[in-house]
C-alpha cells in the first residue's frame, strides 16, 4: 500500500544552542510543534522522528510519533538530512509514495500551507517541491576589500531589483523514490512561494529561539 507519511530529523547534539529541540516553545518542546503540525493534516498517515537522542524519543512519542532510532553513524555533524531521511524508508515495512519533510528547526508555519502544497504537488504531478521566499534586499560580494554588486546597480532602487528567491526550510514534499537515491529537491522541483514572516525563522542560535518566542507570542498566542 502506498502512503504519504512525514518525517522530523531532530539530532540530540547541538553545539551552539544545546537541547534546542526539546526547549520548550510556549507550552511545548519545540519539536512538539511539527509532531503537531503534521498530525492535523488526514493524507499524512504516520508522523516520524529520526533520532539518536533518549529524550528527543520520549517527547516525540507522548505527542503520538513513531520513532525511528538513528544510528550514530548517521548523527554526526556533517551527515546530511537525505540520510536519515534514506534511514527511516529503509526501517519502515509500509512501501511508502511521498515523504513530507518538516524540521523542527522550523517550528512556526502558515496553517494552510501544507494543505495548499499538497494539492499543488498532486495537480502538477511533481516529484518534489519545496517552500522558497523573496529576498528584498540589495545584495553582493566583497573581494579584495571592494564590495562588488550582485543583483543589482549602485543607484538602482530597491523596488526595481529583479526578485530573487531563497530556499526557506518551511516544508519540503518528494517522492520516496527520490530520497531512495539521496535527493529532496530534484531538477524540476517545484518552487512553491510563501511570503510569510515565519520564513524568517529558522532556529541555529539562541537569538533565533527568543525570535520564534517574540513570533509565537505576538501571532499565535493572541490570535488564539
Amino acid at each position: 500500500m502506498t502512503k504519504t507519511i512525514a518525517i522530523i530529523p531532530a539530532r540530540g547534539g547541538s553545539k551552539r544552542l544545546p537541547k534546542k529541540n526539546i526547549n520548550l516553545l510556549g507550552e511545548i518542546p519545540l519539536i512538539a510543534h511539527s509532531i503537531l503540525f503534521a498530525k492535523k493534516h488526514a493524507f499524512i498517515e504516520e508522523v516520524y522522528v529520526s533520532t539518536d537522542d533518549k529524550e528527543i524519543k520520549k517527547i516525540a512519542l507522548q505527542y503520538g510519533a513513531i520513532v525511528v532510532d538513528r544510528p550514530l553513524s548517521l548523527s554526526g555533524d556533517f551527515e546530511t538530512t537525505v540520510s536519515a531521511l534514506k534511514h527511516v524508508l529503509e526501517t519502515v515495512d509500509e512501501q511508502v509514495e511521498n515523504v513530507v519533510l518538516l524540521q523542527a528547526t522550523n517550528p512556526l508555519r502558515p496553517e494552510k500551507m501544507l494543505a495548499e502544497a499538497f494539492q499543488l504537488f498532486q495537480e502538477q504531478e511533481c516529484d518534489s517541491l519545496f517552500t522558497v521566499s523573496q529576498k528584498h534586499h540589495k545584495l553582493g560580494k566583497i573581494n579584495n576589500n571592494k564590495f562588488e554588486p550582485f543583483n543589482y546597480e549602485i543607484g538602482q532602487r530597491s523596488q526595481d531589483l529583479e526578485p530573487l528567491y531563497y530556499e526557506n526550510g518551511l516544508l519540503y514534499i518528494t517522492k520516496a523514490k527520490l530520497i531512495l537515491d539521496d535527493i529532496i529537491i530534484s531538477e524540476n522541483a517545484f518552487p512553491y512561494q510563501i511570503n510569510h514572516i515565519f520564513a524568517t525563522l529558522d532556529i541555529d542560535t539562541q537569538e533565533d529561539f527568543e525570535y520564534a518566542e517574540y513570533l509565537y507570542n505576538k501571532l499565535i498566542t493572541h490570535n488564539s
